[in-house]
């Protein structure tokens, strides 16, 4: 098999820990006797510099003749005076919808070796294992109408909608029990369906799908979003599978990231249409754009997931998993999960550990 990926690095600390997850990518495909075609493209704030849009119409042909995409982070304060038609983020958000990735996955499992590096007890992370399944191209983030309006008294006016049809939740419960039913068969939806009439729905869809559809054997229950937030830093085992909405989803899996020890460890798949997206959860983080010091782990663990979800490479993903918890366990830390007694490296280092690994462990 040989596989076409459309790499954007994206702004910031994306070209470095991209280029981490490439080398990776290709190790592996040596291993396993497959063949990767990569093609770059330019999003987000890189791409407002050369062409003055975030996303161009080559870069987006690309990603659909494509057998997964790989993105990095975008934007940066250098854009954010951009009017938000313009600014870097919407291309994510254009590749989202024009690709069909309706469903973003984001596993949010602590490696033993970090249990001391989050800033929460070591005896309340221990043993976290959840995936949070989030809606993604529906919401708040999609409704109209939406925009800024001046009124007549010379103030201003800032409306988005959150809009939710039946069959949109329909689609990503089932893949949250679906999900489920590889996992420890429990799945949390998480609304506000107290005060809030689009996630009232959620909440009847949501339960409707469960009794309709042959997932006797998956437990549900409904949480609330506030409740939930709470939860995750009071007994994150108690969760396997979340399912929520585009808005809740985006926040719950930033917070959750903190028990893993740093967001920097957090991979994410958005999958649904014929092409899946992966990218790691973290920003650009410019205050750091060329020092060396971005944690790549997470978008190796990306191309982990790539693996996995798109090109059916699980060997090659369990690989790179395994080689990624033995570098941990051999007290190797980026700058953001720094723990006393281990060995600070930086990114090219601890990209080169986890190939060294690679090529260690038994395939």
């Amino acid at each position: 098999m040989n596989y076409k990926i459309t790499v954007l690095p994206g702004d910031g600390i994306g070209p470095e820990v991209m280029k981490q997850g490439t080398e990776v990518l290709q190790q592996v495909a040596q291993l396993y006797g497959f063949g990767v075609d990569l093609q770059e493209g330019i999003v987000g704030g890189a791409s407002i510099d050369a062409h003055g849009q975030p996303l161009t119409d080559r870069v987006l042909d690309l990603c659909k003749q494509s057998n997964a995409v790989l993105l990095g982070a975008m934007g940066g304060p250098k854009w954010d005076g951009l009017d938000y038609s313009i600014r870097p983020e919407r291309a994510l958000l254009a590749l989202r919808q024009e690709l069909g990735l309706f469903a973003n996955l984001r596993p949010v499992k602590l490696f033993s070796a970090l249990a001391a590096a989050s800033t929460l007890k070591q005896e309340v992370v221990e043993g976290t294992d959840l995936l949070v399944v989030r809606e993604l191209t529906g919401g708040i983030y999609f409704g109209q109408p939406k925009g800024v309006t001046k009124l007549p008294d010379g103030t201003e006016r800032g409306v988005n909608t959150e809009v939710y049809t039946t069959p949109e939740i329909e689609r990503i419960a089932h893949v949250a029990f679906q999900a489920a039913v590889k996992r420890r068969k429990k799945v949390t939806s998480v609304d506000k369906a107290n005060v809030l009439e689009a996630t009232e729905l959620w909440r009847k869809v949501v339960t409707r799908v469960h009794a309709d559809e042959g997932y006797a054997a998956i437990q549900l229950e409904h949480m609330l979003v506030d409740n939930c937030a709470m939860q995750l830093i009071r007994n994150p085992r108690q969760f396997d599978v979340v399912v929520t909405t585009n808005m809740f989803g985006d926040i719950l899996s930033d917070e959750a990231a903190m028990l893993t020890g740093s967001i920097g460890m957090l991979p994410s798949a958005s999958v649904g249409g014929k092409v899946g997206m992966y990218e790691p959860v973290h920003g650009s983080a410019p205050d750091i754009t060329g020092q060396d010091k971005a944690n790549p782990l997470a978008t190796i663990l990306s191309v982990a997931m790539m693996l996995r979800h798109s090109l059916e490479q699980s060997a090659a993903a369990d690989r790179i998993e395994k080689a990624v918890e033995d570098v941990l366990n051999g007290g190797y830390r980026t700058a953001d999960i720094q723990q006393k007694d281990c060995r600070l490296v930086g990114c090219k280092e601890m990209g080169q550990l986890v190939r060294d690994r690679i090529g260690a462990v038994k395939g």
